[in-house]
C-alpha cells in the first residue's frame, strides 16, 4: 500500500514542476544573479545536494553523507538552464527511486540525519517542507527578476472565479 508515500511523492513532483516552470522563464544570464542572498543556480545545487544526500541508502545510512559538501552548494556559480535542470534531475532521481521502493508500512521505521533518529514519515515531511521552501524561493527570485514579464504558474490575479469553476491544478477528488 502506497497511499501516503504516493501523496508525498505527488507533492514533490508538483514542487519540481513549479521550480522548472519558474526557472524556464528566467533569462540564462540571470540564473546566477544573487537575490536576497542566493541565486536560482545556488538553490538548485542545494536542493539537489540535499536530496541526493538524504535519499541515497535512505533506510540504511545517515542522511548527511560524508561525501556531501554542503558549503560548496552555496558558492556563487554561473550555470545554464541545462546545467541547472541536470543538477535538479540528478537529485530528484535519487529521491524518486527511493520513494518508489517505499510503502506505507515503512513509514514507522527509523532513519538518521546527522545522527538524529527520525521516523521515515518525519524525515519525509521534513524533507518535503525543506524542498518546498527552496522551490518557493526560486519562484520569488524568478518573479522578482522578471517583473512584468512573469507568467503566473498557478492562478493569476483576478482569475480565482474562473479557476474555481474548473480547478485543473488540483488533485482528483
Amino acid at each position: 500500500m502506497r497511499d501516503i508515500v504516493g501523496s508525498i511523492e505527488g507533492e514533490y513532483r508538483r514542487g519540481r514542476t513549479t521550480a522548472t516552470k519558474a526557472i524556464e522563464q528566467v533569462p540564462e544570464a540571470e540564473l546566477s544573479r544573487p537575490f536576497g542572498g542566493n541565486s536560482i543556480a545556488t538553490l538548485a545545487w542545494h536542493i539537489s545536494g540535499n536530496l541526493a544526500s538524504r535519499f541515497t541508502d535512505f533506510l540504511t545510512s545517515d542522511g548527511e553523507k560524508p561525501w556531501r559538501d554542503r558549503d560548496s552548494e552555496f558558492l556563487a556559480r554561473a550555470a545554464t538552464h541545462a546545467e541547472i535542470q541536470a543538477r535538479l534531475d540528478a537529485g530528484y532521481a535519487v529521491l524518486f527511486a527511493t520513494l518508489a521502493a517505499l510503502g506505507d508500512d515503512d513509514l514507522h521505521k527509523n532513519v538518521a540525519i546527522r545522527g538524529v533518529t527520525l521516523t521515515v514519515h518525519d524525515a519525509l515531511h521534513r524533507s518535503l517542507a525543506h524542498t518546498a521552501h527552496h522551490v518557493g524561493q526560486i519562484v520569488v527570485i524568478a518573479k522578482a527578476l522578471l517583473g512584468d514579464e512573469w507568467r503566473y504558474l498557478t492562478i493569476p490575479p483576478g482569475g480565482s472565479a474562473a479557476y474555481n469553476a474548473n480547478p485543473t491544478g488540483e488533485k482528483p477528488r
